[in-house]
């Protein structure tokens, strides 16, 4: 890998072979998220999420995006951050088409924030520190599952999910959306991190999906590649909500004040020789 300095700023470590050009980043500097490149997401599968809030995140003035596992109505909650949204997402509101009582299944379209395809993808962070609760790297295609091909409607590629303190699970390349039709390639994944920040990222091509951990290939996915522009997402979300009985495990309540830390987020494209 060979190093790319941002001013100010800790560098990138890129793939070596090829000359990089920084495209969109996020340094989280100042002490106010800039929603013209965050929303955040509050609802799943067109219903409001109970482990989900707005008032997860704030910027710490060092440069860091601090997450936070927090209390709201005596339950704990974390937030999730991203640059667009899953058109299966928003919940359905009643109405009609013309005068007749028929409806299209889906929630409100949105106009996503930030899209991309090719290039590489890094995140530096520093993981949670306690049980309880859970964070991740990662992008979605808008229309995932919207057909059996996708390459033309997208996967979920996860680039860093982490579920217990220092340990990362392996990466995934998800397509044929979240039913049926789901399908699943994995490859990597680490033991034993340090309390330190780390640098995780992928290289998306035509051809499949390479992922670093601090500049250290970790991992390849050659199939179920996407062909069509995706968000990012940087997330968080408390354990125990998505279990049948759909309440927080007493980790997180043990937890609550745990951080999350993003130092930045940031894509490149690579320039043709």
């Amino acid at each position: 890998m060979k190093q790319f300095d941002v001013t100010g700023h800790e560098p990138s470590l890129l793939p070596e072979g090829a000359k990089w050009k920084l495209v969109w980043s996020d340094e989280f500097d100042g002490t106010t998220l800039d929603r013209t490149k965050w929303d955040y997401r509050m609802s799943m599968m067109q219903k409001v999420h109970p482990a989900w809030t707005d008032k997860g995140v704030y910027l710490d003035g060092k440069s860091n995006a601090v997450f936070t596992l927090l209390e709201e109505d005596g339950r704990p909650v974390s937030s999730q951050l991203q640059t667009g949204y899953n058109f299966m997402d928003e919940p359905v509101k009643q109405t009609k088409f013309g005068g007749d009582h028929l409806q299209w299944p889906i929630g409100k379209l949105k106009e996503n924030l930030y899209t991309h395809t090719f290039g590489y993808y890094e995140c530096r962070c520093r993981l949670q520190q306690k049980p309880g609760w859970w964070s991740a790297f990662w992008m979605q295609s808008p229309v995932i599952g919207a057909s059996l091909d996708a390459a033309y409607t997208g996967a979920e590629i996860d680039i860093m999910e982490c579920f217990e303190k220092g340990k990362v699970v392996a990466h995934n390349a998800f397509v044929g959306g979240y039913g049926q039709d789901m399908k699943n390639l994995h490859a990597g994944g680490m033991d034993n991190l340090d309390d330190g920040f780390h640098r995780f990222g992928v290289l998306w091509e035509e051809t499949g999906y390479t992922f670093y951990i601090d500049g250290v290939e970790n991992g390849r996915i050659d199939g179920h590649v996407s062909h069509c522009p995706e968000f990012i997402l940087i997330s968080t979300e408390v354990k125990g909500y998505r279990h049948e009985s759909h309440e927080p495990v007493k980790e997180a309540y043990e937890s609550l004040g745990d951080t999350f830390l993003v130092d930045y987020v940031r894509v490149f494209d690579r320039m043709d020789p």
